[in-house]
């Protein structure tokens, strides 16, 4: 049996409010790496690249996990809980399917 291998590129991409991030896969890939969603790559040296952050939106029924490598996040929900990530840390968030 053998197995394909496949490499595929990080593309620009532009999210949300102007958030410049570069893509490895996304909605369009989805098939290909179920359950995952999205892999993105947020490196960048020019703080303008996400000046204007990410607008309020919903992580109903998902899980997210952010790694920083060099830098930081700022992470905040829509309950008021708010942190920060920092170089070498990682964030596993498990999202609920709201408030009933």
């Amino acid at each position: 049996m053998t197995s394909k291998i496949k490499i595929l590129k990080r593309r620009p991409t532009i999210e949300d409010a102007g958030v410049n991030l570069r893509r490895a896969f996304g909605y369009n890939k989805v098939p290909l790496f179920d359950p995952f969603l999205l892999f993105d790559d947020f490196s960048s040296p020019d703080p303008r690249d996400y000046i204007l952050e990410f607008p309020w939106h919903p992580h109903q029924d998902i899980e997210t996990v952010t790694y920083v490598i060099d830098g930081m996040v700022k992470h905040a929900g829509n309950l008021g809980n708010k942190g920060i990530i920092q170089s070498s840390d990682a964030q596993w968030m498990i999202a609920g399917t709201g408030i009933g």
